[in-house]
């Protein structure tokens, strides 16, 4: 099969998967609906509590969890390139830790969903910020010294978390715990999300051929025209942003970043044009289904998505190593 041809059928695949997942997730819930019945709540000839609970609760939140799932994978496959690290992840370089400071500050002081979500956002860029800035130093910027800085600064924001969660009055530690575990129940307004996802692909396609070659090495890049330190900087910006924009919005969700994009890899290949995509799809559809679980397995109770993401993606990750270690032996 030509590659064009296997690369559009990957993704009719992963278009597939993603609709399939975003019905189920209408669907599923303490109230049952019918596929019909959910068509009929879209185009707007539904009426009735079925019409009401697919528009204004089930649909935000799946499509919130699907634009902070492709968020997340994107990142995590940028920063594997970036780093040239096959376990880099969105959360490594600290970012999710400064979000969880901002997150937890502002449900110490009682601000609303909005308040939560903003200074969660601001936490992600200032630690961003700081990472970048100390790793960068005297100009000497390698993947190593920006990794090292990262896990440093990670390290520094889970203590902060961990003071001021020692600290917090009783009534104030479900949510925060929640957040911490992620959690999409307040994600009532998935624009931003979704926009935040169309703009870091669009901005990361142009870039395909140079990611592929800085894949390669830094040096095979540069003797082949390719900007390096231009190009880790705007890699390093777009995936930061990309981290930021999900864990503001659904709170610190692990794997996603870390797994996706090596299913992908596996099934794809390692061509960013067809792999950032891919990973987008896929990560997106693999929140949105574990979403619907989190609040469908204890219905009416919810699970922190979380706390799913983790159960899946650790024997993922596992199966991975050990597919690894006997592809190497």
């Amino acid at each position: 099969m030509p590659s064009r041809r296997r690369a559009l059928l990957i993704l009719a695949l992963l278009v597939g998967v993603s609709a399939a997942s975003v019905s189920l997730a209408l669907m599923a819930g303490s109230l049952r609906i019918s596929l019909p019945e959910v068509f009929a709540a879209l185009s707007g000839n539904g009426g009735g509590m079925a019409a009401e609970v697919v528009t204004s609760l089930r649909l935000p939140r799946a499509l919130a969890g699907f634009a902070c799932g492709g968020l997340l994978a994107l990142a995590g496959a940028l920063l594997q390139v970036l780093l040239r690290n096959p376990l880099a992840d969105p959360y490594i370089l600290g970012i999710s830790g400064g979000a969880g400071v901002g997150a937890i500050l502002s449900i110490l002081f009682g601000l609303g969903v909005a308040g939560v979500a903003g200074a969660s956002f601001a936490g992600a860029l200032a630690a961003m910020l700081l990472v970048f800035g100390l790793a960068h130093g005297d100009g000497s910027w390698t993947q190593t010294r920006l990794l090292l800085t990262g896990v440093i600064v990670a390290a520094g924001c889970g203590a902060l978390v961990a003071l001021i969660l020692s600290i917090a009055p009783d009534h104030k530690l479900h949510g925060m715990l929640f957040w911490l575990m992620g959690d999409l129940s307040q994600a009532t307004y998935p624009g931003l999300s979704l926009w935040a996802l169309a703009v870091v692909l669009l901005a990361s396609l142009p870039f395909a051929r140079e990611l592929n070659l800085l894949a390669r090495g830094p040096d095979m890049a540069l003797a082949l025209g390719v900007r390096v330190g231009a190009l880790r900087r705007g890699v390093y910006l777009v995936a930061s942003l990309a981290t930021a924009a999900a864990v503001a919005q659904a709170g610190s969700i692990g794997f996603i970043g870390l797994i996706v994009p090596h299913l992908v890899r596996l099934a794809a290949g390692n061509d960013q044009r067809l792999l950032l995509p891919a990973s987008a799809l896929a990560g997106g559809s693999l929140l949105v289904v574990a979403d619907t679980l989190a609040r469908t397995l204890i219905a009416p109770q919810q699970l922190p998505v979380g706390v799913l993401t983790a159960l899946i993606g650790v024997p993922v990750f596992l199966f991975l190593l050990a597919r690894d270690s006997r592809l190497r032996r």
